[in-house]
């Protein structure tokens, strides 16, 4: 199939081309702004290590920092562990189950640092900023119950976020965009390829091999 050819087949069927994606990109856009639920995030840091000020400031030793940053992964799993979640859920009194709880929150630490991001998802802003602090402050409280160390800090308390993480209404309505332009492009060559009359003068040369020795041209009634 040459170039020419394909054109053709394309402006032929440029109405598929046009109505079938922006039916896609209007359904994605109605599913993204009135049937998704908003999913807010909102993240709390914590520090690992000891707190140094004053005259002991000097005294903070390499190894220290080292075991600090030992301990943030073996402390990063506790955060994510059943007994806080458990704890968090009794706190605040919800209706879910830790396995449904630890789905809404993410602990993970920060690469080459002592620091700790608990991150809780939610559809209510107020109430995923609520659930992260209180999640790092059972946290810092078990650890000093487990490891019987005082020795993390909260950096950064969690406030609501002022707008959702998802969905992404931008991103989806161009990927259904995306997509509803390959289909219509694959729609449009399957109906050509369907199509078995022959409608053109290229069609009477590339089927049948024949010379054209004179068209009807179409005349208006």
């Amino acid at each position: 199939m040459e170039l020419r050819d394909i054109l053709r087949i394309l402006k032929k069927g440029k109405l598929i081309l046009i109505l079938l994606p922006l039916v896609a990109m209007l359904t994605s856009g109605i599913i993204s702004f009135y049937v998704l639920t908003p999913v807010y995030k909102a993240s709390t840091t914590l520090m690992v290590g000891k707190t140094y000020s004053g005259e002991n400031g000097p005294l903070l030793q390499y190894n220290d920092i080292l075991t600090a940053n030992q301990l943030v992964n073996t402390y990063s799993q506790v955060a994510k562990s059943r007994t806080v979640a458990e704890e968090v859920i009794r706190l605040e009194e919800l209706e879910i189950s830790p396995g449904a709880f630890s789905s809404k929150i993410d602990v993970q630490p920060v690469r080459d640092t002592q620091l700790i991001s608990i991150t809780v998802e939610d559809s209510n802003p107020v109430r995923a900023a609520r659930l992260a602090n209180i999640s790092g402050q059972v946290f810092m409280k078990k650890i000093t119950e487990i490891m019987k160390l005082d020795n993390v800090n909260i950096v950064d308390a969690a406030v609501p976020p002022q707008a959702p993480e998802k969905p992404n209404k931008k991103l989806n309505i161009l990927i259904a965009g995306v997509v509803g332009l390959m289909a219509a492009v694959g729609l449009v060559f399957l109906l050509e390829y369907l199509d078995q009359t022959i409608k053109t003068e290229d069609d009477v040369n590339n089927y049948l091999e024949l010379p054209v020795l004179g068209a009807i041209p179409k005349i208006d009634s």
